[in-house]
Parts: C-alpha cells; sequence; structure tokens
C-alpha cells in the first residue's frame, strides 16, 4: 500500500496513464466532454476506458483527502 501512497508515484501514474495518449487532447478530457455532451453512444468499454484512466486522479485526490485529515487532526 504504501506505493499508493507515494505521492511521486501518483503524480507519474497522473502524468502517464491519466492524461495518455495526449494528442490531439488527453484522452481523458475527451471522455469527460463525450459525457458532459449527454454520453450519446457511449458503450461500457468507453466508461472502463474512463474509469481507468481516471483512477490514477481519485488516487490523488484520496491522498490530498488524507493528508488534510491529517493536519486538521492535528490542530
Amino acid at each position: 500500500m504504501t506505493l499508493l501512497n507515494d505521492w511521486r508515484i501518483l503524480i507519474l501514474l497522473c502524468l502517464t496513464l491519466g492524461l495518455a495518449p495526449y494528442a490531439p487532447e488527453p484522452h481523458i478530457w475527451g471522455k469527460l466532454k463525450w459525457m458532459a455532451g449527454g454520453a450519446v453512444g457511449m458503450k461500457p468499454m468507453d466508461y472502463f476506458d474512463l474509469l481507468l484512466h481516471a483512477t490514477p486522479f481519485l488516487l490523488l485526490i484520496r491522498r490530498l483527502g488524507v493528508e488534510i485529515f491529517k493536519k486538521s487532526k492535528k490542530n
């Protein structure tokens, strides 16, 4: 579990898996725009693909939440 709590690993995952492929736009950004437009024509594979690309960002947000919770608990 220490790998999932390492800031460097999480940032690296976000920059590689989370944003790949980069051209013409990050893949996750295209999927989010597609969903915001009503997700017309999205298949289960597209949702799974979105989940895979979003996982590093979700882990990073979780890690940030843990840090904030620890700091607020100390005060």
